[in-house]
């Protein structure tokens, strides 16, 4: 890094000495003056590592006239903002996707004649090949670049244009690439030909500069933080700019996601593609959410393509791509070529084990509480504003206009109502990610998501086990597949765009809990005289073939104002029946008892007596009621409302 900073220093001494030394003009002196601006100012996801920044537009005017075949003064130009600069790198020494671009060449803002091919809008974009050292050019003076009907320009006015040194009237080069260290990327060599002709302009266009919007984060609606970029040349006499800090992005949080309740599930009831959760992510703002490049037709997936007309100067792209340079390349990859759209990522832990898990493959809306999916635009990923997005096989799943990750492997379900598929659940965790196809960049649109869940009840195995689900909500691709100290600065490997993780606390999506058995015991008693005996019999072993279960019971004594502590039976073994006297557990005690056994299949009885059993006494069943976990509270008419197999209904 020392070595590399130490000739990029020698660079710029070089060619700030060959900007001063081809600074002499001929002609008349008009004053030269520069202009920064920034058309438009994007907000930026504080979640987002490679937000793309607004362009910023240097406009000159005026200055001297020089000599046709002089060398054109080169300058370096720094742009360093308040965060690290994440450009994609495109190769070893740093060269970035970061471009300078000189009088918006590709474009039709001004409609070109005859030698206009050399000048401006109607030039091809013609890329500079040394990045490291930039480019030399000469004047050459083309009076037929006058343009019929270009405000201020007359016909046959001379306009001087660059060109290249050796060869008369070929295109200059007008596409240089930044190279990018740390917060800062900086353009060598690039020719500052003042327009000198009255009514002409000359602009420098910085586009393609990505930042890490998470170390600006904190920003909301309400309160945006600034990426402020600050700009530095090294000859402000060949350039002199002013405004040299402007501001390029606003940053605040982009998504907001939620999870419904916590659905509870019992381990002894079994369940098939059961509706758990549905998870929502909504944007904050209209353009959190973009596809890889803008649609510019209704082709399927044309959002998801490699945007070959993404590359006019000066046109505001809502994608993830920003100006796409198909001549600048390198790494496998195309400057201001993104890898993929926005995608949102469901991150499972904590699954039981033997459950298996199930998300929609698309994005769902819930209509009067149940789940539909939502009609898919015709053709899906085109130019369609329906809100849409679709199941891929991995975050960082290649595209191919459809073809790569599209969709992940899945089913119909007639239970369902629509297509979901299985996620591979690997030591209780589990990734889906979705990817937007459609989106309205003018509406701030919400995703929702169904969970679905089956599982086999097996109690004897203790399967599945009692806990809790949990998931995080997100952007993708984002840590762990990326770290986070990688994806904070510029890459030649990552992926654009990615993320941070979900920095809030896992939500709970569902709980298992084990099938108790509840049981009442109306009157309990061992005063005036008098004794009660309770038993507890564990009947889950049984010649039917039943699971053998084991667990304690919880005796909750209830007396009035000052009733006793809980008690516990310990572990109950199955076959067994655990005896205890009301005047052992709970002296002097008259009441109710209401026991929470942590298994199936358990019956009470009661035996009130006198002293002895010699005058008096009494036997009864305890009552069997419904566990409340699974009901939702005591119901009044257990009888015909426990649910089946949760445990036994109330009876004698």
């Amino acid at each position: 890094m020392v070595d590399f900073r130490r000739w990029i220093t020698a660079l710029a001494v070089l060619a700030l000495f060959a900007g001063l030394a081809g600074a002499q003009g001929t002609g008349g002196q008009t004053q030269f003056t520069c202009s920064t601006n920034v058309t438009a100012t994007p907000q930026l996801r504080a979640e987002g590592y490679t937000e793309n920044t607004g362009d910023i537009t240097i406009t000159c005017t005026g200055g001297p006239a020089f000599a046709a075949g002089s060398a054109i003064p080169l300058v370096n130009v720094t742009i360093f903002l308040n965060t690290q600069v994440t450009s994609r790198l495109l190769a070893s020494n740093n060269a970035s996707e970061a471009l300078l671009i000189i009088d918006e060449p590709g474009s039709t803002i001004i409609p070109a004649t005859g030698a206009g091919t050399l000048w401006g809008p109607g030039a091809p974009q013609t890329i500079c090949p040394t990045p490291l050292s930039g480019c030399s050019e000469v004047v050459e003076s083309v009076a037929s670049l006058g343009v019929a009907g270009s405000p201020g320009i007359a016909v046959g006015a001379p306009i001087e244009v660059a060109t290249n040194p050796g060869v008369p009237g070929a295109n200059g080069y007008n596409v240089f690439q930044g190279i990018v260290s740390g917060n800062s990327v900086t353009w060598f060599g690039v020719p500052v030909l003042p327009p000198a002709t009255t009514g002409v302009t000359r602009t420098f266009r910085f586009t393609n500069i990505r930042a890490n919007a998470t170390a600006l984060s904190g920003g909301s609606a309400a309160g945006a933080t600034p990426v402020i970029a600050s700009i530095a040349v090294s000859n402000t006499a060949a350039l002199p700019i002013t405004n040299a800090t402007p501001t390029v992005g606003f940053v605040q949080q982009g998504l907001t996601t939620s999870a419904s309740g916590a659905t509870a599930l019992q381990q002894c009831t079994s369940q098939t593609k059961y509706l758990v959760n549905l998870l929502s992510f909504s944007e904050n703002f209209g353009t959190a959410f973009k596809t890889r490049v803008v649609p510019t037709g209704s082709a399927a997936y044309a959002g998801q393509g490699s945007g070959g007309g993404q590359n006019i100067p000066g046109t505001v792209y809502n994608s993830e791509s920003n100006f796409i340079q198909t001549s600048v390349t390198g790494n496998g990859n195309v400057a201001g070529l993104a890898d993929w759209g926005t995608r949102l990522k469901a991150t499972f832990n904590n699954i039981p084990a033997g459950m298996r898990l199930f998300v929609s493959v698309a994005n769902v809306s819930n209509s009067s509480g149940a789940l539909v999916g939502v009609t898919a635009p015709s053709p899906v990923g085109g130019t369609s504003t329906s809100t849409y997005a679709e199941l891929v096989t991995s975050e960082t799943a290649a595209e191919n206009a459809g073809a790569g990750g599209f969709p992940l492997a899945a089913t119909y379900s007639s239970s369902v109502g629509f297509a979901i598929a299985e996620l591979a659940v690997t030591a209780g965790s589990a990734t889906a990610t979705w990817e937007v196809v459609n989106t309205n960049p003018n509406s701030n649109e919400t995703l929702q998501f169904g969970v679905y869940v089956t599982y086999t009840a097996n109690v004897a195995q203790n399967s599945p086990p009692a806990g809790s689900g949990t998931v995080n909500l997100s952007f993708a691709p984002s840590p762990p597949t990326y770290t986070a100290s990688a994806s904070a600065v510029a890459s030649s490997s990552l992926g654009v765009p990615r993320f941070i993780q979900d920095p809030n606390a896992a939500k709970t999506i569902l709980t298992v809990s084990v099938c108790r058995t509840i049981l009442l015991y109306p009157f309990v008693t061992n005063q005036a005289g008098f004794d009660t005996g309770l038993a507890i019999a564990n009947t889950s072993t049984d010649p039917f073939g039943t699971g053998a279960q084991a667990g304690s019971c919880q005796l909750n004594w209830y007396s009035g104002p000052s009733s006793p502590a809980a008690t516990s039976s310990g572990n109950i073994a199955s076959g067994t029946v655990y005896t205890t006297l009301a005047s052992t557990t709970v002296p002097n005690f008259q009441g109710y008892m209401i026991a929470i056994c942590q298994f199936q299949y358990a019956h009470g009885f009661a035996f009130v007596s006198d002293l002895g059993a010699q005058r008096l006494a009494m036997g009864y069943l305890a009552l069997v009621i419904p566990d409340p976990n699974s009901t939702g509270g005591r119901n009044p008419d257990p009888l015909s409302k426990a649910p089946s197999g949760s445990g036994e209904n109330i009876a004698h």
